[in-house]
């Protein structure tokens, strides 16, 4: 894709996958699921011709980078481990980089800014906010007593059962249906009804996702399953007893902050309150703005490129 390079770093025994593009500063790009670096396809093409080099890796367990067997090993310790020793190994010279995250992405950059603030100029983060340790209650006791067991985190927890029920549905059906979700309320997944939608039933696309991106994204999953990606919700409350030692710390670099209004993320309970009063920017007290965008859902990164562009442009122009 018009000039996108790729290879393979080892990062601590890891060999990882990224795309690459352009030269200065770098921007690394952090993807979400169920996503790859393709997810960053157009930000990657637009922040190399302005003077950036855009860095999209496949997390550990996406795409074409190794998936270790072991749940535990999806930990915020590994994967920032990994971005630390990926920066190490792609830019030996710059001490501190800029990061873009979407999705579990987001949530990683939040981590990556907690533990190594000294490697981190500036976050834009979009569609998960910080999300402040609770000493007091684990997050899937406090997800299944708001939502039930049949929130899609809550029913990841099992391994090899949401991957069987993904099977029968079939990967690109899978992807279709998570890519296209612009519902905002929670996402449910009763066991063995799928997304809700009759076998077969066809499933129109956006003008942001052509039947070319599936293809690509399915290839990937096709190859790695899913297991990879939903161990990051399986180590939910393995995080939570982890960074205990964080508790009630601050995010202490400059941060932007952009959703859609109909993202389910955005929208979960609690969020926008904490938000719009006065939380996040007590535990982000860099915080320089949040925009809400009207009339989108979760994947922005695709669906509002050019939009996200000039954003994630002009914020970091200021450093």
């Amino acid at each position: 894709m018009e000039g996108i390079q790729h290879r393979t770093v080892n990062v601590n025994g890891i060999y990882m996958h990224i795309a690459e593009k352009g030269q200065g500063p770098v921007i690394l790009f952090l993807h979400g699921f169920p996503q790859l670096w393709y997810t960053w396809r157009h930000q990657i093409i637009a922040l190399a011709s302005q003077g950036y080099r855009a860095v999209a890796p496949d997390l550990r367990g996406f795409g074409d980078t190794d998936a270790p067997p072991s749940i535990t090993s999806y930990t915020c310790f590994h994967v920032v481990g990994d971005l630390i020793a990926l920066l190490d190994a792609v830019a030996p010279d710059q001490d501190k980089v800029f990061v873009v995250g979407h999705d579990w992405g987001a949530r990683i950059a939040w981590f990556l800014c907690l533990f190594r603030p000294d490697r981190v100029k500036a976050l834009f983060n979009i569609s998960v906010v910080f999300e402040p340790r609770n000493p007091k209650s684990k997050p899937l006791d406090y997800l299944r007593a708001i939502y039930g067991n049949d929130y899609y985190k809550c029913r990841f927890q099992e391994p090899g059962d949401i991957e069987a029920e993904f099977a029968q549905l079939g990967t690109a059906t899978v992807l279709k249906e998570f890519l296209t979700l612009r519902n905002p309320g929670p996402l449910i997944l009763p066991k063995g009804k799928g997304f809700g939608h009759p076998p077969g039933a066809p499933i129109v696309l956006p003008s942001w996702l052509s039947e070319e991106d599936i293809n690509y994204y399915a290839s990937k999953f096709e190859k790695t399953g899913f297991t990879g990606g939903v161990n990051y919700y399986r180590d939910l409350d393995l995080n939570w007893e982890l960074t205990a030692p964080w508790t009630g710390a601050q995010i202490k670099v400059p941060v932007k902050f952009i959703a859609g209004d109909l993202d389910l993320s955005y929208n979960t309970v609690g969020t926008k309150d904490y938000v719009h009063k006065g939380g996040f920017k007590r535990d982000v007290p860099l915080l320089e703005e949040v925009i809400e965008l009207e009339g989108v859902g979760h994947f922005l990164p695709e669906e509002k490129a050019d939009v996200i562009n000039k954003h994630i442009y002009d914020f970091f122009q200021k450093f």
